[in-house]
């Protein structure tokens, strides 16, 4: 699991997600998302990247989670952010992420500043991130 890598050098953009995000290909989005990876931001608290930065509307409880196929993606999101944080994560992180807060999860959004944007009910996302989906994409 590839959880929390900030390294400036690590790659900081799935091909994958990308082209499936460009293609508005839900199956080929499952795909990036079980195979690949993808950009998380991070919450900076005193100075530390301390945990998923989750985003939500003035007046509810419920949260929405902003996925990127690029670091730069995620920048366009917040650019009065002086030091924008982000880890690279993989399915096995968001299936367990999406799981742990499924009760606060409204949506889950990718590229949401665009290029190219998609959106994703957490039930959904779960289904497209089972193990026996992926294994059965081998068969």
């Amino acid at each position: 699991m590839n959880v929390g890598v900030t390294d400036t050098t690590a790659n900081t953009r799935s091909e994958a997600l990308a082209s499936a995000l460009a293609a508005q290909d839900v199956v080929a989005v499952a795909y990036a998302l079980r195979n690949d990876y993808m950009i998380v931001p991070q919450l900076v608290v005193n100075g530390e990247a301390a945990q998923v930065r989750v985003f939500g509307r003035e007046g509810s409880d419920k949260r929405m989670l902003l996925l990127f196929s690029a670091a730069e993606n995620y920048v366009r999101v917040v650019p009065d952010d002086i030091n924008p944080q982000v880890m690279v994560c993989d399915g096995q992180w968001l299936r367990e992420f999406i799981t742990v807060h499924a009760s606060t999860l409204e949506m889950v959004f990718f590229d949401i500043a665009g290029p190219n944007v998609m959106q994703a009910a957490p039930a959904d996302l779960l289904k497209a991130l089972s193990p026996e989906l992926g294994q059965g994409d081998a068969e």
